[in-house]
């Protein structure tokens, strides 16, 4: 197949959710696109910005892979050469998380330019969307961002570092092993270290619970949490901005 003279890769952060929080970079790479290949977490409204555009589902979910990474790629490498500019747009930023260097990769060997539009993550929008910070002078200095779902199906390492620090720690992708992270996080903090979960952060539909070590399983079953969710552990919780005032910024932003 002869490569489109216009063949590019342009990777799109989408945004945690909320659609006006895509970036201004993100939606003209839209308008330009010939083909979008978009994921399960992207808001399908931002779609309609790519008015001239092929759009392609091909959602990942945790334990529910539409097409793998390997079929992605290639329908990356063929659209690029049959229709021109493809702009892959991912939940989040597109390099958190987000497998998109595999598909850098993919297209680099193809010789296909490549583009980057960072976007917001989860990671900072989830807890400020409850008003939680992740970090607080005098309380936390730092915050970890790990992976609850690593390559072998099994807990990071790098959990077991983040448990014995006074981090505040966002555990992404981890909500089907809570159990496991709540023991390993017991082991090494107390039974009242706060913990908050935010399922579909920003999205109309979001919901969290806030609660402890000690009761925040039971709290995620009486209120029916369930994925994509955000895992936060941490003292900054406690710190939280009131649920009414948050609420309040929200309406006004909307008006």
């Amino acid at each position: 197949m002869m490569k489109n003279k216009y063949a590019k890769l342009t990777l799109v952060g989408a945004g945690p959710g909320d659609v006006d929080l895509i970036s201004v970079k993100g939606i003209k790479a839209l308008e330009a696109a010939d083909v979008v290949l978009y994921d399960a977490l992207v808001n399908p409204k931002l779609l309609d910005y790519a008015t001239k555009a092929i759009k392609i589902f091909v959602g990942k979910r945790a334990g529910d892979h539409y097409k793998s990474q390997d079929e992605i790629n290639e329908l990356i490498i063929e659209n690029a050469y049959e229709h021109g500019h493809v702009v892959r747009l991912k939940g989040g930023d597109p390099l958190v998380f987000g497998r998109g260097q595999e598909e850098i990769i993919a297209a680099s060997a193809h010789d296909i330019p490549i583009a980057v539009v960072p976007g917001i993550s989860s990671v900072t929008s989830a807890p400020s969307s409850i008003g939680i910070p992740i970090t607080r002078r005098g309380v936390s200095d730092s915050f970890w961002v790990i992976t609850g779902t690593t390559q072998s199906n099994s807990l990071s390492k790098d959990l077991n570092l983040a448990a014995q620090s006074s981090a505040t720690v966002m555990v992404l992708m981890g909500l089907r092993k809570l159990s496991l992270i709540v023991q390993l996080f017991s082991m090494y903090r107390d039974a009242d270290e706060p913990v908050a979960i935010v399922q579909n952060a920003t999205c109309e539909n979001q919901k969290h619970v806030v609660g402890t070590l000690s009761d925040i399983e039971e709290l995620v079953e009486k209120n029916k949490i369930g994925t994509p969710g955000i895992i936060m552990i941490g003292e900054v919780i406690k710190h939280r901005t009131p649920s009414e005032l948050v609420e309040l910024c929200n309406v006004q932003r909307q008006n």
